[in-house]
């Protein structure tokens, strides 16, 4: 069982990785110390880190930590020789942590996935392989919560100027910084539920549902990354002109996640000045939700795939993702008893929509 690839590469390929993770941290290298010291680049760091850690193993990991820290830090002193701030240091000393971190935890997971590598030859069943793999994950996700949760509430304290006062260059930098914790720490909560609903299974809080409110809620807290990547986003009823409430009996919390989960796929996708169009649809017996968007539609052989977990296609659509929205978006709606799918449009994009039986309200009389 070969648990080092990296010892079994030619020379050339050693060479080649090597030269990758040279040129990135060059690449760093040249934007701190070209760029004025309260511009903080040493975050970028992050990607050859973790490629020596990939490639190269424990001992290179450290090396290249312990110099991307010392490069972070030296550029404080030089080439600049200006007085120092107390919040520019706070930001390095940030940054130096969470290359710190990086480098700790991508050893860690590291030396947890040769572990497991090692168990999986003593397990009796793939079954136990899984269970095993998804216990560890579920652990692991838990566990990164905690260090980016601090890094979130520290660059809060900084935003509110309680360390002294933040220029707003320093203010577009820790919003920044914000916004990307923010998304890394969504994406750990969406991984821990759903190896959580796979092992537990969904627990849902059932009470009556208006999907059109859900619909329009979402949609009014996804209006400024529409407007940033210019896409123009609606809600419409279907045949009517007038909206309508369409009630089921679900769980409102994991709705509005399936609501934005799908609208977030849809914008991404979207080529700018196009729309992203909500179509709510009553029927008989169903509730009909449509999510219309104005991509490059979806290859026929990814259907079978798309709400299958990490799953992420090869084709001009597919935007960098973690591959987990759509698959707990299926989870969602199969334990609120209803289907979801996908279609593409003519004469371009695609189609995410699902349906829930609906929910009767009792009549009123006068």
């Amino acid at each position: 069982m070969r648990l080092f690839p990296v010892k079994f590469l030619s020379n050339n390929s050693q060479m080649s990785r090597f030269t990758v993770i040279l040129g990135l941290f060059l690449t760093v290298i040249l934007l701190e110390f070209e760029t004025p010291t309260e511009y903080l680049f040493g975050y970028l760091y992050t990607g050859p880190i973790l490629l020596t850690n990939s490639w190269f193993g424990g001992i290179a990991t450290f090396q290249a930590t312990l110099i991307a820290v010392s490069l972070t830090i030296l550029n404080l002193f030089w080439p600049s020789a200006e007085v120092i701030k107390a919040s520019t240091l706070a930001s390095r000393a940030i940054a130096s942590m969470a290359l710190i971190v990086t480098g700790v935890l991508s050893d860690r997971l590291r030396r947890s996935q040769e572990a497991i590598a090692l168990t999986r030859a003593k397990l009796e069943s793939q079954e136990e392989l899984v269970k095993v793999r998804e216990d560890f994950a579920s652990t692991l996700t838990h566990d990164l919560r905690t260090p980016l949760l601090g890094a979130i509430e520290t660059i809060k304290a900084f935003q509110q100027e309680k360390f002294g006062s933040v220029s707003s260059t320093q203010q577009q930098v820790l919003d920044t910084m914000a916004r990307s914790h923010k998304t890394s720490l969504q994406l750990l909560e969406t991984l821990l539920d759903i190896y959580r609903n796979d092992t537990e299974g969904l627990k849902l809080e059932l009470a009556p549902v208006d999907l059109t409110q859900l619909a329009q809620e979402v949609a009014d807290s996804l209006i400024e990354l529409a407007a940033n990547r210019r896409v123009h986003l609606v809600v419409s009823y279907g045949d009517s002109d007038w909206q309508r409430a369409l009630w089921v009996f679900g769980d409102a919390l994991q709705l509005q996640r399936v609501f934005y989960n799908l609208l977030v796929n849809a914008i991404n996708h979207s080529r700018r000045g196009e729309r992203v169009e909500v179509v709510l649809e009553g029927q008989a017996s169903s509730q009909v939700v449509k999510i219309l968007d104005t991509g490059a539609g979806i290859g026929t052989e990814q259907f079978p795939y798309l709400f299958e977990r990490f799953y992420q296609g090869h084709s001009d659509r597919q935007a960098k993702g973690s591959g987990l929205g759509l698959y707990l978006s299926r989870q969602i709606i199969e334990a609120h008893g209803g289907i979801i799918w996908a279609e593409n449009r003519v004469p371009t994009g695609a189609i995410f929509a699902f349906k829930l039986p609906v929910y009767p309200l009792p009549s009123l009389t006068v």
